[in-house]
């Protein structure tokens, strides 16, 4: 069996808008302050001076790879208070993977129903519930340029809800955001068109469902038959929770 990450770096100097900072401490540096906290030499530790490396970070939970939960949509989701990353079932979080390619899809496209009809049929696949539907765009590549965050295709409300009818609650991107760039969806809402903005993300205001953004080399899989996982972080009442998520391909 094959492993493949499917996650980016949380890193310093990340062109990832969301705000990231980790504060690295040696293992000297560290060795000094709990001397200090213990009362004890630096020459009492079992290897004089040194002791365990740590950091701090300091980030939002949609820095990274993550995985939103319905909450981050609005604070309801199918007329029920929507569910908060510590409420969602497990279960939605491991399942057969499902490869659509849109790397052909420029940035600021939507993809659209139509789209995922001739995805699935290129690759003579039909949906299941519980698949984990990933969208492929190629985009995690530009992760290292300044205009990471607007360069990739997204999804709109019609076909993200078309997901959620066939049974899918997990899904996935490897663009920066599920949605098309945001300074894009916000020149359309300053035209008026209230519809444009953040439609997919919007459409879990009505139908319960998580998407993961940032993910990464989704090139890598099959179109279908393996399995992925993309458990998220145990944080209470959060909006989102970083993931690592990971294929389990076998060759």
């Amino acid at each position: 069996m094959r492993l493949v990450d499917l996650s980016l770096p949380i890193r310093n100097a990340s062109f990832d808008t969301q705000e990231q900072h980790i504060e690295y401490t040696d293992h000297y540096e560290v060795a000094r302050g709990r001397a200090k906290a213990y009362g004890i030499n630096l020459d009492d530790l079992p290897v004089p001076g040194v002791h365990s490396a740590m950091e701090r970070v300091t980030l939002s939970t949609h820095a990274g790879t993550h995985l939103d939960a319905p909450i981050h949509y609005g604070p309801t989701s199918e007329g029920k208070p929507a569910k908060t990353i510590d409420q969602i079932p497990l279960e939605w979080c491991f399942g057969d993977g499902v490869v659509l390619d849109f790397s052909w899809k420029q940035a600021g496209e939507v993809i659209s129903v139509d789209d995922l009809e001739s995805a699935l049929s290129r690759i003579e696949y039909s949906l299941k519930p519980k698949d984990i539907v990933l969208i492929r765009t190629d985009r995690w590549k530009d992760f290292d340029r300044p205009d990471f965050a607007l360069r990739h295709p997204g999804m709109g409300r019609e076909s993200t809800l078309w997901l959620i009818e066939k049974g899918i609650r997990v899904m996935g991107t490897d663009g920066w955001g599920w949605d098309i760039p945001i300074p894009m969806m916000v020149e359309e809402l300053k035209k008026g068109n209230k519809a444009a903005f953040f439609p997919g993300h919007y459409a879990g205001r009505d139908r319960e469902y998580c998407h993961v953004e940032k993910m990464a080399r989704l090139n890598e899989l099959p179109p279908y038959g393996f399995k992925v996982a993309v458990f998220p972080v145990l944080i209470e009442r959060a909006s989102g929770g970083w993931c690592r998520p990971v294929a389990f391909v076998d060759d």
